[in-house]
């Protein structure tokens, strides 16, 4: 079954990053922005804009009825989620597939509790490094989406579908065929670089050369690793390596989600980077004190809002 219609709930970075490609290679209605009716007026009243250029959505409440979405793709943050869960509800039918592109490791499977394993694929975002600021996202990197199915070792006629459309879009991709490997590998990522340069103070290029800041990053990525083997997870220094390799691709200018929350004022995925793997290190009697130290500078930043 060809893949037609998409909706997209998240306007944030990603949303628009990845609404603003697709909107150019297919039809208006086909592309569905899923809000509620103040943020939509909002979108309306004062324009969505990537690199200078403004985005043109076909924007549908949650309360809107129309026919099942092909592809649901989820881009809120992790703060969002239950709620766009429910937003989505008249989007998804019998044959719907969906993607988290969510940071962490819990998201598929939330979403799974509510609209089943078989419609949800794994999927994790990587190599962008969009800004967004107001109503305006730039970038130099789009990155692309890498996905594949819950089980190691398999490539569903499921993912073919969504590789086809991607293909046909000619929507950055990659298929992997053990996707809850890469999604602890972004979880190290995420908890290293994301951390590290919202505690620093400044973007990529921080973190990218010799310095405290890399330090610590590096630091927080082997905790990660060593809760990794006693989840089952394969992560290994050649994987922290390889993660270091996509960071050097990104801009020096650009910023991580969690560095554009802090200067925005807003609050942060730490309790998603951190507080995982602080709960897990409790879990398995393991010290993780980098990342313990991350989070207590994060939160403390943040009881000042």
């Amino acid at each position: 079954m060809e893949i037609k219609t998409v909706a997209i709930i998240g306007l944030g970075a990603m949303g628009i990053l990845y609404g603003s490609h697709l909107a150019k290679k297919m039809p208006q209605a086909d592309l569905r922005i899923i809000a509620d009716q103040q943020r939509i007026d909002r979108y309306i009243k004062d324009s969505i804009f990537c690199n200078g250029q403004q985005c043109e959505f076909h924007y549908v409440t949650p309360e809107e009825k129309t026919s099942p979405a092909d592809l649901v793709l989820f881009t809120v943050k992790h703060s969002g989620l239950e709620d766009a869960i429910r937003a989505v509800k008249n989007q998804v039918g019998k044959n719907t597939l969906i993607l988290s592109a969510l940071n962490g490791i819990t998201s598929e499977a939330r979403i799974s509790q509510i609209y089943g394993h078989d419609k949800v694929l794994y999927s994790v975002a990587q190599g962008m490094d969009a800004v967004k600021e107001g109503n305006r996202l730039t970038y130099a990197h789009m990155g692309f989406l890498c996905f594949g199915d819950r089980e190691p070792g398999s490539s569903s006629s499921k993912v073919k579908r969504v590789a086809d459309f991607f293909a046909k879009m000619e929507f950055p991709y990659l298929v992997d065929t053990d996707m809850p490997k890469r999604l602890w590998g972004k979880l190290m990522l995420n908890v290293g670089v994301n951390q590290a340069v919202a505690v620093y103070g400044s973007n990529y290029g921080v973190i990218q050369r010799e310095g405290q800041a890399r330090d610590t990053m590096i630091a927080a990525m082997r905790e990660v690793i060593v809760l990794a083997e006693k989840e089952d997870i394969d992560l290994s220094e050649a994987d922290l390596d390889y993660w270091l390799g996509v960071l050097s691709q990104l801009s020096p200018e650009g910023k991580p989600s969690m560095r554009q929350d802090v200067e925005a004022g807003r609050y942060s995925e730490v309790e998603l980077f951190a507080g995982t793997v602080i709960e897990l290190g409790k879990k398995y009697g393991i010290t993780t004190p980098v990342n313990q130290s991350l989070y207590d500078q994060i939160k403390a930043v943040e009881v000042g809002y």
